[in-house]
């Protein structure tokens, strides 16, 4: 590998929507699960693919480039709010502040394209994912606040030897995952002009009954919620888990349970394993609270039930918590049952007494404070559409991240790189936590490389 290799910026431009209609033209509101987003990162996913073969005289990145900004442009009718950026009305006098998104306000999103002398193999082979990959996004660092000064949506093309990655960065305050993932695959569609399958965006926004669409925060000045979160030194691998191992865990964890009318999930059952590890990874005294959380898409779980194309943040935390004896010297299956519990518990009513709570107090989420110490925080789901994501170069043959919202036991599912229902892990662990997991006999006879 290259060591001293550096990015290149070759050029960058904005996108802006093929066509406007007239609700392009309005304010576009956020709702509770959006602002309490404000002082959490973008989010920053994106996927590797290998160039077409040299000997393919149709491929030039040129004409590569300008199809996917045509694409892009097309895309963002459908998701024309990403196209704006955020807007602050201040009332002084009621100390407050609506922040909202201003569609016509902002260049539109940046496209960013960038080449760096190192080939694919570069960025999939170390057991670590390396440092330069957090390259391959725009807004390093940048916190969704900043939406109000920079692009809510930042598409960037790193152009490799042999391969090439489209790292996208978008406003945590205006998607969750699911919105995210369908913006990829509706791009996708639209760009091999294919029929749209994937859910296209419902833009009605959701708020508690009685509330909305203005909601102000209780808020003047940016520093009085807005802290900017610097993670600590961490170490991030890929771990891959076949559909077979994924089955037997989840007939383990059913099979040590007692009896109970719900199954636990594959997910569920690969999450208590890793908190299971995690934990014991640490080194922690017998007595220590230990805590997992999952995050939960809420979408169907309130009464009337949200559109999966519901665009926005709906989700929130399943937690489960009990001590480090307790998860390490039950079964599996007991500690799967906790989580199974959590997510259970998150019913319409639960769901709108926390909304209805927030409204009453709203906060902003803190990323060094949300979650505890000794968490383990399984986000993102294996569900989402990653691999389908097709730019007529063929499929993806990578994943990957960038810095954003990385904590101490941050673990990413992302479908299978292999498919038939594997399931890839992103750990981030400090140095010495993450040698300790690399030598568990539990999680090795398990886990390979990604």
């Amino acid at each position: 590998m290259a060591n001293s290799a550096v990015i290149k910026h070759v050029s960058e431009c904005f996108i802006k929507p093929k066509s406007k209609d007239n609700n392009a033209k309005q304010p576009y509101y956020l709702a509770p699960g959006d602002l309490a987003m404000l002082s959490a990162h973008y989010i920053q996913k994106g996927l590797l693919f290998n160039k077409p073969s040299v000997t393919d005289e149709e491929f030039n990145i040129a004409t590569f480039l300008e199809k996917l900004k045509d694409s892009l442009s097309k895309t963002l009718v459908y998701f024309y709010p990403l196209a704006g950026q955020l807007a602050t009305q201040i009332d002084e006098d009621q100390h407050t502040s609506l922040i909202f998104i201003d569609c016509e306000k902002g260049s539109g999103a940046r496209f960013i394209h960038a080449t760096l002398d190192m080939i694919v193999d570069d960025i999939v082979s170390p057991i670590d994912v390396p440092i330069i990959v957090k390259s391959f996004f725009d807004h390093h660092m940048a916190v969704n606040h900043d939406g109000h000064t920079r692009p809510l949506l930042s598409v960037q093309v790193t152009e490799l030897v042999d391969g090439f990655f489209i790292g996208c960065s978008m406003n945590h305050a205006v998607v969750d995952g699911t919105s995210y993932w369908n913006f990829w695959n509706i791009w996708s569609e639209i760009h091999q002009q294919q029929s749209i399958t994937s859910n296209l965006p419902v833009h009605d926004r959701w708020f508690s009954e009685g509330y909305g669409p203005k909601i102000s925060l209780p808020f003047t000045h940016t520093d009085e919620f807005i802290r900017r979160y610097e993670a600590p030194e961490l170490r991030k691998r890929f771990f891959h888990f076949s559909s077979e191992t994924i089955s037997r865990l989840k007939m383990k964890a059913n099979m040590e349970v007692e009896e109970t009318d719900k199954e636990i999930s594959s997910l569920q059952a690969l999450s208590a394993l890793v908190w299971r590890c995690i934990t014991r990874a640490r080194r922690l005294a017998g007595d220590e609270k230990t805590i997992c959380t999952m995050d939960a898409n809420l979408r169907q779980r309130l009464d009337p039930q949200l559109p999966q194309g519901y665009f926005g943040n709906s989700i929130w935390v399943a937690k489960a918590a009990a001590s480090a004896d307790e998860v390490l010297e039950h079964s599996l299956g007991w500690t799967a049952q906790l989580l199974q519990k959590a997510v259970s518990e998150l019913t319409d009513k639960t769901l709108r007494g926390v909304f209805e709570a927030w409204m009453k107090s709203p906060f902003v989420y803190q990323i060094g404070e949300f979650f505890e110490p000794n968490s383990t925080v399984i986000g993102s789901s294996p569900r989402f559409n990653m691999y389908g994501n097709d730019f007529g170069v063929g499929a993806p043959v990578a994943v990957r991240s960038g810095y954003a919202n990385k904590i101490p036991g941050k673990v990413t599912t992302y479908q299978g790189s292999k498919g038939g229902g594997s399931i890839d892990l992103e750990i981030c662990l400090p140095p010495d936590t993450m040698s300790a997991l690399e030598s568990d006999e539990e999680f090795i006879a398990l886990a390979t490389r990604s």
